[in-house]
């Protein structure tokens, strides 16, 4: 029986952890204005690369054997798919969102992600969706809409390949959900996310094998460092550690502390203007992405805690 003092610890710390996820988001857009030679694909692969291996060398210190989880052909394979469909392009597009709009934009965007697992969930296994979910999806959607558009149907608030970047991290978060939920059932955490981080990075380095030569000045490893360790790995802990303490409906919930922080961040070190509507927008996309936990009438699948920025 976890203790009342114990349990509002962590959820103090979990509430940290998504004010991480936002604030990494101010450090990737520090880093894009530093340089145009620093691009979403070299943080991205840096971020992915480094981080996997922190959190393998982590797996590995805690014996939970991360290089014999390889050994089941199956598994590998969907570590493998996890990380190329479901990390590298909830990181990759992200970043891109972030470097032709701002943190903020992007961190919302992102939170639309689970109106596609539940569509997906709609078509492929007949899954009713409930009144609420429909609600839901309806207010987030409207919320993309205000945000886009200031409330002008004449006027785009944001450029399209904002919101394209956008949503396509939306679509990755729903992949980096969906995949991973049957093999964290019997797999650490720390090993398939570490893995699955490897992977992406190592595939994107396939993808594009040249790197630019990057400014080499104290700002930028700085801020590269911040999005590392303070946008994945010890946030990463804090939310897995969390989750033993703190059930995930309210774990869920408190993952609206991301928008809040990167929009706050972005509105005071980037001078982000946000109209009226688009703070309206805001909060109906990240309400309806909350209300989504409320009420669950049935059993759900556990899932690994996010790793995302």
């Amino acid at each position: 029986m976890v203790d009342s003092k114990t349990r509002r610890l962590w959820t103090f710390l979990a509430a940290l952890a998504a004010v991480m996820w936002g604030i990494s988001g101010l450090f990737a857009k520090g880093l894009f204005n530093i340089s145009p030679k620093i691009t979403p694909m070299w943080l991205t692969q840096i971020r992915l690369i480094i981080s996997g291996i922190v959190l393998l060398v982590i797996a590995a210190i805690l014996k939970q054997k991360p290089i014999a989880s390889l050994k089941n052909k199956h598994d590998a394979l969907v570590i493998l798919a996890y990380g190329i469909f479901g990390l590298l392009p909830v990181q990759l597009f992200y970043f891109m969102c972030i470097q032709v709009a701002n943190a903020s934009i992007a961190t919302i965007l992102q939170f639309i992600g689970p109106f596609f697992v539940l569509g997906y969930l709609a078509i492929t296994h007949k899954q009713v969706m409930r009144r609420l979910d429909i609600l839901a999806a309806i207010f987030a959607f409207l919320g993309v809409f205000l945000l886009s558009t200031h409330g002008q149907f004449d006027h785009l608030a944001i450029t399209p390949v904002a919101l394209f970047w956008g949503l396509l991290s939306a679509l990755g978060e729903a992949a980096y959900t969906l995949i991973p939920v049957n093999i964290v059932k019997r797999m650490s955490t720390l090993v398939v996310t570490g893995w699955g981080m490897l992977f992406a990075g190592i595939s994107l380095v396939i993808i594009q094998p040249q790197f630019q030569a990057i400014p080499n000045q104290p700002s930028v490893w700085l801020y590269t460092a911040a999005v590392i360790i303070i946008g994945t790995i010890i946030p990463f802990q804090l939310m897995a550690n969390a989750l033993r303490y703190v059930v995930p409906s309210t774990a869920s919930l408190l993952d609206a502390f991301e928008p809040f922080s990167a929009t706050v961040g972005s509105v005071l070190c980037f001078g982000l203007v946000m109209m009226p509507m688009d703070w309206v927008g805001s909060v109906l996309v990240v309400v309806a992405a909350m209300a989504l936990n409320l009420t669950p009438k049935q059993k759900k699948n556990k899932i690994n805690p996010k790793t995302k920025p």
